[in-house]
């Protein structure tokens, strides 16, 4: 009895001290809507950009929830490019501030930041730019403002793009863990890494053409907004021209070498302050939250946009994870909505998992016979994404979109030369002949991998007719540009895999003339769970430790673990993009 008192009396406690705890978030959710509320703007303020979280297309906001944001790791591309709009016609906002390290996005997320503040310019407004340190990414983004500044012990990076591919053969051996690999296509390369020590010169080429690819279309922007040749700044990236302050001012990559006091000092003049008046900053966190509560689009009729972001793995799906779940509910509800027009989906996702990619291709088709849709891509669209992408009626890609890659894979681990090391045997009884699939601890038979290779070679024949059929050629035509080959969507236009060149909105505007609509508001699909329920339910859950983990033996380390671990835990035949592009 003693017992069974102490247990109530543990419960009891345990639910009074999640109360407490429940009863203190409500208050401070009241008390952060209050102070959201508050948020005011005085007049001459200068927007400043600092982009302290990684940038993911979409985070799925919902404005009704009180715990919104609150818990949230990244930043909305879709909330920052908004707000930028509402900015550029804000009478008490004169100008934005880029006051920036180490951007944390994409370089198709990087260029659509860049348009908009192109756009915000040409409104009659200033953009200033100030770094201790510029980053290559970091550059291209703040090469678009009126002036560039620099720390005055400070330094630029600017040496043109390379990507580094991590090889496992020797390791497989020396530990006796292998990855038994099936495949289709010559630059379906994926799987390289575990059959060999060293680039094949298919992929060396591939990974070459589409980095000068990528390279050319930021040389391209910042020729347009600096002045200086594609000729002249291949010359300074191949001298390292912009290592120091002043050779970064020298080669004009930057307007002057600047403390940051003096910064301001520009900063003041700019929005008519004398240099005593404190600098009336807005934050972008406090400036999105009011620049959500502005529409800028208007109207009954609605362009749905379904965001798909992340691997594709069979499954429900979520913010960071593309599953049938979640997609084809947003497209269901989507289509059947009546005040919605016309949808666009927004892509972004190396691919994975080719039945859930198949799942959605079949959704989307569905979706254009009852109403058009249009495809944005974001950094990536390719293999299982540009599966998901080419059933429809129109593709838009950004010029450093990473698309393409139309080719399949199988792995399957195998442990039988380290279970022999260390003196494990198992032992197989099954019913026929094949009852006993595959297993681990057994090298794979050449009837499985027969098998398997008949299910990579149907997964990639399907795959073909689904590009033929979406982009209007024959599957011979889609082979030739298929193997597993990737594009920058640069490339991938001239190649006809995409229809154009061009931001969300272009997308959107494309959607609205296919349905012939002027006025129109905009519908985001789809809706995640809330701040407070992914918190509950990542206490002490995967993210915190793989965090723990990630300081424990550090980024680099980290990286090749997650690597490794994601080959382990890919089921089924995957539609991925053939190799981990780390472009530096």
């Amino acid at each position: 009895m003693k017992f069974l008192g102490n247990l109530l009396a543990a419960i009891l406690g345990c639910m009074i001290a999640f109360g407490i705890i429940f009863v203190m978030f409500m208050i401070f959710a009241s008390l952060l809507g209050s102070a959201e509320e508050n948020i005011s703007i005085k007049r001459n303020s200068i927007l400043e950009l600092q982009f302290q979280q990684p940038i993911a297309d979409y985070v799925g906001n919902d404005a009704l929830d009180p715990f919104s944001g609150i818990f949230q790791q990244n930043q909305g591309l879709d909330e920052i490019l908004h707000a930028i709009e509402v900015a550029k016609d804000d009478e008490d906002i004169k100008g934005i501030s880029l006051n920036n390290n180490f951007v944390l996005a994409g370089l198709a997320q990087t260029q659509a930041i860049r348009k908009a503040l192109q756009s915000f310019k040409a409104n009659g407004k200033f953009v200033y730019a100030y770094a201790d340190f510029y980053m290559q990414k970091d550059y291209y983004l703040a090469s678009v403002a009126d002036s560039v500044f620099l720390n005055t012990v400070g330094g630029l990076d600017f040496r043109g793009l390379s990507s580094e591919v991590l090889f496992f053969k020797d390791f497989q051996e020396k530990t006796g863990v292998k990855m038994e690999v099936i495949r289709h296509g010559k630059y379906k390369s994926a799987v390289e890494p575990f059959l060999s020590n060293e680039m094949s010169e298919a992929n060396r080429t591939q990974i070459k053409e589409l980095l000068g690819s990528l390279w050319t279309s930021m040389v391209d922007d910042i020729t347009v907004e600096r002045k200086i040749s594609p000729e002249n700044l291949n010359i300074i990236a191949d001298t390292l021209g912009g290592r120091s302050p002043e050779y970064a001012m020298a080669n004009g990559l930057i307007d002057d070498v600047l403390f940051f006091d003096q910064y301001e000092a520009k900063l003041r003049k700019a929005v008519g302050l004398k240099q005593e008046d404190n600098i009336s900053y807005v934050t972008l966190g406090d400036y999105v939250k009011r620049s959500n509560k502005k529409i800028t689009k208007l109207g009954k009729d609605k362009i749905a946009i379904v965001f798909a972001q992340g691997e594709i793995l069979y499954g429900e799906g979520g913010p960071n994870v593309i599953g049938q779940g979640i997609i084809t509910e947003a497209l269901k509800k989507a289509r059947d909505d009546k005040n919605v027009k016309a949808i666009v989906l927004r892509v972004d996702s190396p691919g994975g998992s080719a039945l859930t990619s198949d799942i959605i291709w079949r959704e989307v088709e569905m979706t254009k016979e009852k109403k058009p849709v249009v495809v944005s891509m974001g950094n990536v669209a390719a293999s299982g994404g540009y599966y998901i992408a080419v059933g429809a009626d129109k593709i838009f890609a950004e010029p450093t979109t990473i698309t393409g890659s139309i080719g399949v894979f199988g792995t399957v681990p195998n442990i039988h030369v380290l279970a022999n090391k260390i003196g494990i045997n198992a032992e197989q009884v099954g019913t026929n002949k094949n009852s006993m699939e595959y297993s681990l601890f057994e090298p794979m038979s050449d009837e499985f991998r027969k098998v398997v290779q008949e299910g990579v070679e149907h997964t990639y024949q399907t795959f073909l007719q689904r590009v033929a059929k979406g982009r209007h050629i024959s599957v011979a035509q889609a082979d030739s540009l298929a193997q597993g080959r990737v594009w920058s969507g640069t490339d991938a236009k001239k190649l006809g895999l995409v229809d154009e060149l061009g931001t969300l909105d272009d997308a959107i505007a494309e959607a609205a003339k296919m349905a012939e609509l002027k006025e129109y508001g905009i519908r985001k699909f789809p809706k995640y769970k809330s701040g407070l329920e992914r918190l509950i339910e990542d206490l002490g859950g995967v993210s915190a430790k793989q965090e723990l983990l990630r300081q424990e033996i550090g980024t680099e380390a980290y990286r090749i673990l997650k690597e490794v671990k994601s080959v382990l835990d890919q089921k089924g035949i995957q539609a991925r993009l053939p190799f981990v592009l780390e472009i530096k």
